[in-house]
């Protein structure tokens, strides 16, 4: 077992705390010693610079020869010059906007106010939004907020029915998509637009387009005279834009304070930015992935917040950390496999979950642990005290009190087990609060690539799964002409038939999605799933 040291002394040593931020990182629950810190420094050096250098506009991806801007968003003087004006005009017009929506300027065709809101988007162009819109939100929001995420029909359907004819008249629409191409996206607009048509609404009167200029959707709002249009860059990645158009847009219309959320990413840029690693909690933080993995993500890293508001931040970083780490080649075009798993619930929850397995499991992890100090759910205004914060479920003792006890509990069972921990803490969950963390894991992604020399901000197995996926799709049409024209047979059969007979188990698969649905009334013939004949009624 890892005996770690939990003194006080250490504790102190490795603790760094930001007031202005309301922040705190404490590392001294990891298994590394003081020899690793001198010996790291050389390479955060050389990370410290590439960092300096991406803010400067050197290209970071070159399989696209891109920028990688996200920083720019919310410290526009970063940015070229050519550049800065069209950042700082953005964040204007999602302001301006957001107001005009609000107080009426920008009205229904029927003349009454826009009081929901629905967004259409995939990977970062929801789940960035969706974190924000779930840390922050409130009953005192000006509009409710609603996704479609995917492209699951049923879960579409779901936010459908929950909005009813009567709301989906008073609905404003953002669909995202930078290259305006993205099928999922696609699809859910196509969607909202039948559920427009149905309830005899004029979609394009609801529709607002966040995507890149002059691309499909581009050309779509623009042709069909949507309300308007916001830009997406093609130097923010979808995993980095949740400071941009892609997020702001929609907390804006939320009724969330957007200048203050990039405000707290910019100071804690500003922090992270130091070339000092004891100085810099971004660094701080890469530099333990990379002590507890031994630099090829040998541990999983489990995210546990114990704040409700929090839950999302998991699967936000999900996207963040392994769309960016997860590589087979390193910047040399070595095979390198690099990758850290990231998953998480909650706390408390997660005591009656898996903090099991992590005490006595598998020691293939580190937990970072993310303690929120204020207990109400004011989002970090410090105003009148709810009944839920103030009621004392045992003398002196509120459910926030049992809260931070098993925070501290868990913590310290799982140090006493010789796992390892990290220690986030936030006085308050509020929009500079979200917006430090944001801009705190983009730089240790960025950070920790560097270390590990792979390329942070390209994602070709996201693509080669685009691929593949379209590659199923063109094979149902083939399917689906030849059952029309007369043809049957086993799924082996119709395979041999269109000349795809190494693609069988995939025809297996699409026949019975297709019978399944009652798609293009396809009958089937026999008991045996495997040996059943297919044909058109």
């Amino acid at each position: 077992m890892t005996t770690l040291d939990t003194s006080w002394d250490r504790y102190q040593k490795f603790f760094l705390a930001n007031h202005k931020l309301g922040f705190s990182l404490d590392v001294s629950r990891m298994a590394f010693d003081d020899n690793f810190i001198t010996t790291i420094k050389p390479k955060m050096r050389g990370a410290f610079d590439a960092m300096k250098a991406l803010e400067a506009g050197a290209i970071a991806n070159p399989d696209e020869n891109r920028m990688v801007g996200h920083y720019w968003l919310r410290q526009a003087t970063l940015a070229p010059d050519s550049l800065r004006t069209a950042i700082e005009n953005t964040i204007t017009q999602v302001k301006t906007f957001a107001k005009e929506i609000h107080t009426g300027k920008i009205l229904t065709p029927a003349g009454k106010k826009f009081k929901t809101l629905l967004v259409i988007g995939i990977g970062g162009s929801a789940l960035g939004p969706q974190f924000v819109a779930d840390a922050l939100g409130s009953s005192r929001d000006k509009m409710a907020v609603y996704f479609f995420d995917n492209t699951d029909p049923d879960g579409m359907q779901r936010v459908l029915d929950t909005l009813g004819t009567k709301q989906l008249a008073q609905t404003l629409v953002v669909v995202i998509s930078k290259s305006g191409g993205t099928k999922e996206t696609r699809n859910g607009m196509l969607v909202a637009q039948q559920a427009f048509a149905a309830a005899s609404l004029d979609f394009a009167c609801h529709a607002v387009a966040v995507t890149g200029d002059n691309s499909e959707l581009d050309r779509t709002a623009l042709s069909q005279k949507w309300i308007t249009r916001f830009p997406m860059w093609d130097w923010v990645g979808g995993r980095t834009s949740v400071t941009s158009a892609v997020g702001l847009l929609p907390a804006a219309l939320q009724g969330l304070d957007i200048q203050k959320l990039l405000d707290g990413a910019a100071d804690m840029d500003k922090l992270t930015r130091k070339a000092d690693l004891r100085e810099n909690p971004a660094a701080l933080l890469a530099a333990m992935w990379y002590s507890s993995g031994n630099g090829k993500g040998l541990r999983d890293m489990v995210i546990l917040p114990y704040k409700d508001r929090l839950l999302l931040l998991s699967k936000y970083l999900q996207q963040l950390v392994m769309e960016s780490i997860g590589k087979e080649l390193d910047r040399a075009g070595q095979v390198v496999n690099q990758g850290i798993a990231v998953y998480g619930n909650k706390g408390a929850t997660d005591q009656h979950a898996y903090v099991q397995q992590l005490r006595d499991g598998i020691n293939n992890f580190f937990v970072t642990f993310i303690e929120v100090l204020t207990d109400d759910a004011a989002v970090g205004r410090r105003s009148a005290v709810t009944p839920a914060t103030a009621l004392e479920v045992e003398p002196d003792i509120t459910c926030g009190d049992y809260l931070h006890g098993f925070f501290q509990g868990t913590r310290k069972a799982l140090a006493e087990s010789g796992r390892q921990s990290i220690t986030i803490t936030l006085e308050a969950v509020s929009p500079q609060t979200v917006g430090a963390i944001i801009a705190l894991f983009e730089r240790a992604v960025g950070l920790y690539a560097e270390l590990i020399n792979i390329n942070a901000y390209h994602q070709p197995g996201v693509e080669a799964g685009k691929k593949a996926a379209g590659t199923v799709i063109a094979l149902q049409k083939k399917i689906l002409t030849y059952l029309a024209q007369g043809g049957q047979g086993t799924c082996a059969h119709i395979a041999q038939e269109l000349g795809m007979a190494q693609e069988v188990e995939t025809v297996h698969h699409i026949l019975r999605h297709l019978v399944a649905n009652g798609r293009q009334g396809i009958q089937t013939e026999g008991r045996d799933i495997l040996t059943r004949v297919y044909k058109k009624a």
